[in-house]
């Protein structure tokens, strides 16, 4: 059984494969700007805080979207939305490699944002309803395009900002304009809800405990989770092509235990279990990071990786199965509070090593790895639902009796 469903994620239909190399790319462009950012700091006259505005905007405009996906996928359509989303970025991107100041850096990063939050909550939809192999192996297909894209965004952004900081965003604009020839000429428009959703639909799917659990947990991990990202670039003390490299090795990991360790976990320990264990181990990352001289810092940079990965697809499966609601409205209430950690970590940890030490970004990462295990011990009933799925796996990994 489990080799059927691992072979079923890689027989895809062609719309399936359009949409996930756009993924690729739209989740690229987080990365892309962190081996350029000392670059972009230098070359703009900017402080590292002000730089780190360039993670905030974005993902603070990808929060707020969230909430109106639902609302514009159901009125006019899935492919639709995908197609306006890959628009955007490839709008904005091009404008932000025209960027004269910080400032207008920021907001092209901003509309950049808006059309990443159209994309990216579509495409999980689009893929979960598409894929063959059921939902389990859309979110890991879903994951790995995640995994991928990270790791090579740093890569994409050390080659491209070594020759000059403004080629990655123009490189990501090309790369997003091939990702809407595809979409637009390979996926077939999914049929629209019978019923449109309402644009309070994503805030009243959190009142449901297991989904607003689920999500404040993964309002910290992300905080966390940004803070090495990008926070850290800053600190390496190394060139585009190292910073990179150094990033390439993460995202490999991200990729890597996000699709093969942690549904192995899953199936074997439980989810709410994969994530108590992740953020413990991205607590001791944290530690290393405050603690740790250079070569300690690129160490635990790549490791980290791993229970990032493990987190990604742990929390996006739980979002998922946790409650009764629609998977795209339920993924947009999430995403909506999950990303706002990615908007504030960026900025917060830049001003505390401004105010304070480079330790001490780290130190508040650590401590809200311990908020996020302190939510899911307290709330633990809320995500009784996910130990029935984990169940379901475990059934479907059972070995078949032998025949009389």
């Amino acid at each position: 059984m489990h080799a059927e469903s691992k072979s079923g994620i890689l027989r895809q239909p062609l719309s399936v494969w359009a949409t996930a190399f756009a993924a690729v790319v739209a989740f690229m462009g987080i990365g892309l700007v962190d081996p350029i950012l000392p670059a972009i700091a230098k070359n703009l006259q900017a402080s590292p805080s002000q730089v780190s505005l360039l993670f905030t905007s974005y993902f603070l405009i990808t929060a707020v979207a969230m909430l109106v996906t639902g609302w514009v996928s159901s009125r006019i359509g899935g492919k639709r939305t995908l197609m306006i989303g890959l628009a955007l970025i490839v709008v904005f991107a091009g404008l932000a490699g025209t960027s004269g100041s910080v400032g207008q850096l920021v907001g092209f990063r901003a509309g950049w944002g808006f059309g990443n939050a159209l994309f990216v909550a579509t495409a999980l939809a689009v893929i979960v309803g598409a894929a063959s192999g059921g939902a389990e192996s859309a979110i890991i297909l879903y994951e790995a395009a995640l995994g991928l894209g990270i790791s090579m965004g740093p890569l994409a952004g050390a080659l491209l900002g070594d020759m000059n900081w403004r080629y990655p965003f123009f490189g990501t604009a090309a790369l997003m304009a091939t990702g809407f020839v595809l979409i637009a000429t390979l996926l077939k428009a999914p049929p629209r809800p019978a019923v449109k959703t309402p644009l309070s639909a994503p805030l009243r799917a959190l009142r449901h405990g297991g989904l607003s659990t689920t999500a404040f947990t993964a309002l910290f991990y992300n905080y966390a989770f940004f803070t090495i990202l990008a926070f850290t670039p800053f600190i390496l003390g190394m060139d585009a092509h190292g910073i990179g490299l150094v990033f390439f090795g993460w995202g490999v990991l991200v990729a890597l235990s996000s699709v093969f360790a942690a549904p192995f976990l899953q199936r074997r320990f439980g989810t709410v279990r994969v994530m108590h264990a992740a953020l413990a181990l991205l607590v001791l990352f944290q530690l290393g990071l405050a603690v740790s001289g250079h070569t300690g810092i690129i160490v635990c940079t790549i490791l980290s990786g791993i229970p990032i990965g493990m987190n990604n697809t742990a929390f996006t499966e739980a979002a998922m199965e946790v409650s009764d609601h629609p998977r795209p409205v339920a993924s947009a209430g999430y995403n909506f509070v999950r990303w706002m950690g990615g908007a504030l970590a960026p900025y917060i940890a830049s001003k505390l090593a401004e105010h304070f030490s480079t330790a001490v970004p780290y130190y508040a990462g650590a401590a809200c790895c311990a908020v996020a295990m302190a939510i899911l011990v307290i709330r633990r009933g809320h995500l009784r639902p996910l130990e029935r799925v984990d169940i379901d796996h475990t059934f479907q990994e059972a070995p078949l009796p032998a025949q009389a």
